[in-house]
């Protein structure tokens, strides 16, 4: 047998409306083509649907006893095409998104607050995962979106900046580096500092060499969480450094911000998103408003904030685009 959804609905409409010709105008067709399609139907399905008189269309037992299973697959049929409609126009789907422990904490949940009011059958997972894994979730597809500090990538993922953050140091309030007008990195020489992973190590680490003795500084803590290096700050028991986004946890803690200059290092927050994978409707919009919202609601440097280099020195460095590859 090959019955079609066309043949569903002009048996169903029959039996609903008791005529051939009020069914043909429900469906918009013509009332010969209705009584084709129901007499295909019955040709398939082995017995008559209708006992038909001069004055009246009616179902016949055979009929009536096979008219649920007509009605079942119809609206089975008709979710289906709300479903298809949800999904072309956006408005269902799940999406997941991998982000740094401090990201997921600070950043995403209020990002996935705003969207839900818009679109309240989305669902957004978020995952957690270290920077390092950022573009490997993505490629692996653990996600569909990543979002956290510029990483190098393959040609499977495409990387998105979003805006710069540069690293700046946390201290207490009562910390003699609290009061410096500004602050370079040899500053940091002789200060218990707290080094928080590797992102450190590919960051600072890795500039900071390159610069004259006086510019370098050894670690007293190294932790694998910025969250336990802000704690550690927080008590005075030293300082940490971190790109400027993680303010949205440091600041509450009561943490101060300073930058430090020659050279200011700087990294791109970004978003990822595979090349090789199609996206679905709900990921391609989420993504589209991650960009804008994260972008918008950024932590911004302080509008006193200097910007004279030293002399000699080069005002900025930017892992971001030094690491591409």
């Amino acid at each position: 047998m090959n019955i079609t959804i066309k043949h569903l609905r002009a048996f169903a409409s029959v039996a609903d409306v008791q005529s051939f010709h009020l069914a043909a105008q429900r469906l918009n067709v013509t009332a010969g083509a209705i009584s084709l399609l129901v007499r295909d139907l019955e040709r398939m399905v082995g017995f008559a649907l209708f006992d038909r008189t001069t004055r009246r269309v009616a179902l016949s037992k055979a009929g009536r006893d096979f008219l649920p299973a007509a009605q079942l697959a119809l609206r089975h049929v008709q979710a289906a095409e709300m479903a298809a409609h949800d999904v072309r126009n956006r408005a269902t789907g799940v999406v997941r998104v991998a982000a740094p422990l401090i990201v997921a904490h600070a950043m995403l949940p209020a990002a996935m607050a705003a969207y839900r009011k818009c679109h309240p059958r989305v669902l957004v997972r978020p995952t957690d995962c270290t920077v390092e894994n950022l573009v490997h979730f993505v490629e692996d597809d653990r996600a569909d979106l990543a979002i956290g500090p510029d990483r190098p990538t393959g040609e499977q993922v495409e990387r998105i900046s979003l805006y710069e953050s540069p690293w700046v140091l946390w201290c207490s309030p009562g910390h003699p580096l609290a009061k410096r007008k500004t602050l370079t990195w040899s500053n940091l020489k002789g200060q218990s500092v707290v080094a928080a992973g590797r992102d450190y190590e590919t960051c600072v680490a890795e500039a900071t060499q390159r610069r004259s003795d006086a510019d370098r500084f050894v670690p007293t803590y190294v932790v694998d969480n910025i969250t336990t290096a802000l704690g550690i700050a927080s008590s005075g028991l030293g300082v940490t450094l971190s790109p400027m986004y993680v303010g949205l946890v440091a600041l509450p803690m009561g943490l101060v911000m300073k930058h430090v200059e020659g050279p200011e290092i700087v990294r791109d927050f970004c978003i990822y998103r595979s090349r090789v994978r199609t996206e679905t409707p709900a990921v391609s919009a989420f993504a589209e408003f991650l960009q804008a919202y994260l972008s918008e609601h950024r932590l911004r440097p302080a509008p006193e904030r200097s910007r004279g280099p030293r002399a000699g020195t080069p005002s900025r460095m930017q892992f971001a685009r030094s690491a591409r590859a």
